[in-house]
Order: C-alpha cells, then sequence, then structure tokens
C-alpha cells in the first residue's frame, strides 16, 4: 500500500524538473556524473555476495566506479593485509569455482592473483570504463591514521606503501599459500580513497587522536597527490585521488581544510545517518530536506550547502545515500508513526536497528512517500522504518542535476543485490 503526499507532487516536479546539463565538466569524468557503489569485502564471506553478482545485477554497466571497503592502515602507518584476519584468503587466496566466477573460469591452485580482487579485475576488463578504488580506513580500521599522517617523513612512507600494495600490486604471500608476488594484484585499483573517520576526533573511540589531524590530513592528502602524479608520470595512466566525508558541520570544521579539496578529484559526502535507533524518537536518517516536524536541520540537502559554503566544488562533490535502513520498535500510531516516539531499536539482519534495503522492500506495513523532502518510510503498527527506494534516489539524482555536484555514492552494494537503487541512480544522473 503506497501512501504519500500526493497533492504536493506536483510541486516537487516543478522544484527537480529544470536541471541543468553542462559539457565536459571539470571533476565529472566523461562529462557524466559519478555513479559510485561501494563493495564491502567480508559480506562474501558473511552474506554470500560476489562481484559476480554486481555483473549478474546489471549494476557494474551502470557504474562509474567501485569503491573497495577498506585498506587497512597498520600500527606502524603503513598500508597492509592484516595477518591472522581473514581478509588475505578472501581477496586474494581463495580459489574461485567457474560458477562464481565472473567470466565462467575457475581459478588454477598456484595462480599469482585469486580471490575476489582477482573477480574485480575480471569485471573490469568486460567492463572497461569501470574504475576501481581502495578505500583506506572506515569506521573500524582508522585507528592509525593520525600516526601515518604525523609528520613529513611518516606521511612520505604511508603513502609510499599503499601505492606499492594496491596499485602496483605487490603482495605478500601469507599463511602457505602460493598467491602474491611483486605485481600480483597490479591493475586492479586506479585510485585512491581515504576514508580516515574522522581527523581531530568524534570517530571510533580506538582512534589515535591529535589537534594536529586537520592540518596533517591536507598535507597527507597533498602527499598522495604528489606521488600519484609521479606513478602516471611512470605508467601513463591515470590514478583517481577521493576522500570520504561525513555530514556533521562540527566533524567538518574540526577534521578538514578547504585546501585540501584542491587536491581531491571527488569527495563523498554522507548523506546518511543523521539519526538512528540511538534516538527515543522516529526520524528519517537520509532525507533529502528536513520535512516539518523533525526534531534537528540534518538533511542531504544542508550537508551539501555546508560543503559549498565551506569551499568544495560543486563539480567534485558526490552525495552518498544509503542501502540500508534505521528502525525502531515500540512506535505508536501518531501521523504513522512519523516523529514519534519509540521504546527502542527494530530487530534487524545488518545490526540494530538496521537492515538493507532488499530485505526492508519485503517487510509488512503501510508505506508511505514524502516527494518533497525525500523521504520514505514503512510503519506496521509498531515497527517503524525509514530508508532509500528508487522513487528517493531519483529525486536526489534530479537534486544533483540541478545543483551541478558530482555524482551520487551508495553505500553498498550487497544491500541492493538486484540493483534497483544503482539503476535508480543510473537513470537520473544520465543524459540520455
Amino acid at each position: 500500500m503506497l501512501l504519500g503526499v500526493v497533492a504536493i507532487v506536483g510541486v516537487a516536479g516543478l522544484l527537480f524538473g529544470a536541471a541543468t546539463v553542462v559539457e565536459g565538466r571539470p571533476g565529472i569524468f566523461g562529462g557524466q556524473p559519478q555513479r559510485i557503489g561501494y563493495f564491502a569485502d567480508w559480506n562474501t564471506a558473511n552474506r554470500g555476495f560476489r562481484i559476480k553478482d554486481v555483473d549478474d545485477s546489471g549494476a557494474a554497466a551502470r557504474l562509474t566506479r567501485v569503491m573497495w571497503a577498506f585498506g587497512d592502515v597498520s600500527a606502524q602507518g603503513t598500508c597492509h593485509i592484516p595477518a591472522g584476519s581473514s581478509q588475505a584468503w578472501e581477496i586474494y587466496q581463495r580459489r574461485y569455482s567457474a560458477a562464481d566466477s565472473v567470466d565462467g573460469r575457475a581459478d588454477d591452485y598456484d595462480q599469482p592473483l585469486s580471490g575476489s580482487l582477482n573477480q574485480l579485475r575480471k569485471l573490469r576488463g568486460e567492463h572497461p570504463e569501470l574504475g576501481a578504488s581502495i578505500s583506506l580506513g572506515g569506521w573500524n580500521w582508522s585507528d592509525h591514521f593520525s600516526d601515518a599522517a604525523l609528520t613529513e617523513e611518516s606521511r612520505e612512507r604511508f603513502v609510499s606503501s599503499c601505492i606499492d600494495l594496491w596499485l602496483r600490486g605487490d603482495f605478500p604471500r601469507m599463511g602457505g599459500e602460493p598467491q602474491g608476488g611483486d605485481g600480483a594484484a597490479a591493475g586492479v585499483f586506479d585510485g585512491i580513497d581515504l576514508d580516515w573517520e574522522w581527523p581531530g576526533g568524534g570517530g571510533h573511540p580506538d582512534n589515535t587522536e591529535r589537534p594536529e589531524d586537520k592540518r596533517n590530513f591536507t598535507l597527507l592528502v597533498q602527499e598522495f597527490r604528489r606521488q600519484l602524479d609521479a606513478l602516471e608520470d611512470e605508467t601513463g595512466e591515470e590514478y583517481t585521488l577521493s576522500v570520504s566525508l561525513s555530514h556533521d558541520p562540527e566533524l567538518m570544521r574540526a577534521g578538514y581544510e578547504p585546501e585540501l579539496f584542491d587536491s581531491v578529484d571527488f569527495a563523498t559526502v554522507q548523506g546518511y545517518d543523521f539519526t538512528g535507533s540511538w534516538s527515543d524518537t522516529t526520524q528519517h536518517h537520509s532525507q533529502l530536506y528536513a520535512p516539518e516536524g523533525a526534531a534537528g536541520r540534518a538533511s542531504a540537502d544542508l550537508a551539501v550547502r555546508t560543503y559549498l559554503d565551506y569551499g568544495l566544488p560543486a563539480d567534485k562533490l558526490v552525495l552518498g545515500f544509503p542501502g540500508f535502513g534505521r528502525g525502531w520498535s515500540g512506535v505508536g500510531s501518531e501521523n504513522f508513526g512519523r516523529h514519534a516516539p519509540a521504546t527502542g531499536p527494530a530487530d534487524g539482519d545488518y545490526g540494530e536497528g538496521t537492515d538493507a534495503y532488499a530485505d526492508l522492500q519485503q517487510r509488512p506495513g503501510q508505506r508511505f512517500f514524502d516527494p518533497v523532502n525525500g523521504a520514505y518510510w514503512i510503519y506496521d503498527g509498531d515497527e517503524w522504518w525509514t530508508y532509500d527506494t528508487p522513487e528517493v534516489v531519483a529525486l536526489k539524482g534530479a537534486y544533483v542535476r540541478d545543483m551541478d555536484l558530482g555524482g551520487l555514492m551508495l553505500w553498498n552494494l550487497d544491500m541492493d543485490p538486484g540493483g534497483e537503487l544503482v539503476t535508480a541512480m543510473d537513470e537520473s544522473l544520465r543524459d540520455d
């Protein structure tokens, strides 16, 4: 049952119908806004989501770039693959059967690169326009970023190690397996994304934090740009540098200098997690605009305008949207559960109060679409869930075109296994 504010659909059309197309804008690859999807490598083991599924769903043909989550930063301030973890096995040692492989060919036991990274290389071979970046850090692996960025020497060493590992593909041989060696993973990635969560504080409690993180992050980004430019001169290839940014204005001011934006090709801004089940009132966590009655002003539009005012060029700003929703339980019927008191988080398959788009689409309850504020929710008389649907993504795509932004980004692809959100992103951003 789809309910909504039907009387204002026409207003939404007026708001989003006048997108301006500018050909060949700087920072927009191929003259088109970017269409980016994150691939969470742990969900191959945890949820059976393979690179082949990205291809089979049609998502690979619609994306401009895959962001690989995540690369770790060691206690020594270098890029590495953690010994003793399952990452080495999953990303470059595991042999794929023909049925699980992108090209239908089984891996040999002793080939230099196996695992999901070999599948990504195959995927890029079938889709030559598809870029791929290794994203460093994330929520759980940003604990040593501050150390890596601390001094000129540490920055040079860190950047060099990341280029050697992830771009030159010099993988270590680990656990007695034959995979690895110099150049084993060469060509898998053509970009590096820095997802330090967060410079100066506000991230994981185990993170090292320093007051000078803000300045050092700028210097680190500049060192990445310098060494990537040198690599381009050496190889004749192009390499993309990006950063992942918080939507929170306080974290923005505490962690980023506008100067760092000069050195990146684009920056993704998290247009989600504005709220969650840690709040005792239901709110949308990824709305385009804050609707009347919301407890705060947080919205994708506010995050975008805050960064534009701070100096991030519009054509470098890629707006992130979620493939997951946030949910509450014990929600009363007032306003169909919207902005209503709740007793706690709803049960979700991706953690407390969190579930994937694909699963939320199957949940029972009344469904509501707010086309003016770009928000969607389900209410079943007790649980209230908010998430992005293809209709919401289409509104965000129109917004990106209207604001002349750099594109859209999805976190993450396994939450949209049928490629429905990717399709909406692609169709809303294309000229044709």
